[in-house]
């Protein structure tokens, strides 16, 4: 017997109607003769809420306790879709992260996945049931809960697919994924800004992965590696139609002919400078190794020439990653006795594309469109 994740995110389970609809949807996969975990995230704006709830306690709450309370919102989720599937005659049983078996480091509010038990998972589908899974969530090896930041229902999704095609225990080793969103598949840029944008009917898990890390919403990039490496199909696509979306497949020769698959936007990122840190071996291993202790996450980094023993280093964090890397850096820097200087108001747009590695003349094609439009690189 197959095996399907359905993942079904904040605004496929933002009402009751909603609920109800991806709950026959999951039925219908379980008919099909297929065994089902449905992955879901907390409903609507709930995890919105509430961290909004949290700030009016107080401006700064405890990552613990904020995973604590975010955590509830996918718990009132599971019940739901439980509670629908069950009253439309189909057995479901729901449970959190920690009672599933999803164990994480202790990084709270983004946590890594370390293992998943298979075993309490395995026995609830071999009895007939569609099991809910609250994504998002996990539980240390001190049993506390955690959460696994932007994204974590994806990576939910893909971890349990990917845990259970390998589990040798399993009674299938066929496997799919399918991510339900409020938008039919990939598109080769956003379409709420570019109406022109096209549907993409297949990418390559590089290209989605490049695409989430430069911005492309859709999917969070830890998901993409997960079915990258464990090779896990994953197919996007509406909780609203019945449309054939996007599958996220290994590379092939069609999409290496092509040059360009999409570009993607960031606007939610800011721009750190250190000016003047002392130009010799080890200087920028100190600088980035503080950040990583933090588990902050890195993207651009330039470093200039160093002149005179000195030299520049620059690079880009999320802007809700900013403070604390301030934080962090300033004690460095004055040790160093370089300055930090930092901007907010950046953009950062990528184009994403296999091809681009055989193809010729694409950055000056990029280049002439942004010259065009007078915009200054």
């Amino acid at each position: 017997m197959s095996l399907v994740v359905q993942k079904f995110g904040g605004s496929s389970v933002a009402t009751a109607e909603r609920i109800m609809a991806a709950a026959r949807r999951a039925i219908r996969a379980r008919q099909a003769g297929k065994q089902v975990i449905v992955v879901v995230s907390a409903r609507g704006d709930t995890t919105d809420e509430l961290i909004e709830l949290a700030r009016e306690i107080t401006e700064h709450p405890p990552s613990r306790e904020m995973d604590m309370l975010l955590s509830t919102g996918e718990q009132i989720s599971i019940a739901l879709m439980a509670m629908a599937i069950q009253s439309l005659g189909q057995p479901a049983i729901s449970f959190t992260g920690a009672q599933i078996g999803i164990v994480t480091d202790s990084f709270h509010t983004k946590a890594r996945i370390k293992n998943i038990s298979t075993q309490r998972l395995r026995q609830a589908l071999d009895e007939g049931n569609t099991v809910i899974v609250a994504g998002f969530q996990g539980i240390d090896e001190n049993y506390n809960i955690t959460t696994l930041g932007r994204g974590g229902s994806d990576t939910t999704a893909v971890a349990l697919a990917a845990v259970m095609k390998h589990d040798p225990a399993a009674k299938s080793r066929e496997v799919d994924c399918e991510i339900y969103t409020d938008v039919d598949g990939i598109y080769t840029t956003d379409p709420r800004i570019v109406p022109e944008a096209r549907k993409i009917p297949a990418i390559s898990y590089d290209e989605m992965l490049e695409l989430a890390s430069v911005g492309a919403g859709v999917m969070h990039s830890r998901s993409i590696e997960f079915a990258k490496k464990f090779h896990v199909p994953l197919q996007v696509r509406s909780s609203f139609s019945d449309i054939e979306g996007t599958w996220i497949v290994p590379e092939n020769a069609w999409m290496r002919a092509t040059p360009v698959c999409g570009a993607a936007i960031v606007r939610d990122e800011a721009r750190v400078s250190i000016v003047g840190v002392p130009d010799r071996p080890g200087i920028s291993h100190r600088i980035f190794a503080a950040i990583a202790d933090q588990n902050i996450v890195v993207d651009m980094i330039v470093q200039n020439i160093g002149s005179e023993g000195k030299a520049d280093i620059g690079f880009t964090v999320l802007k809700n990653e900013l403070q604390p890397t301030l934080a962090l850096l300033r004690p460095l820097a004055a040790e160093m006795g370089a300055t930090i200087s930092h901007e907010e108001n950046v953009s950062k747009v990528s184009i994403v594309g296999v091809g681009m590695r055989t193809h010729t003349g694409v950055a000056e094609r990029m280049f002439a469109a942004l010259a065009a439009e007078n915009v200054n690189i």
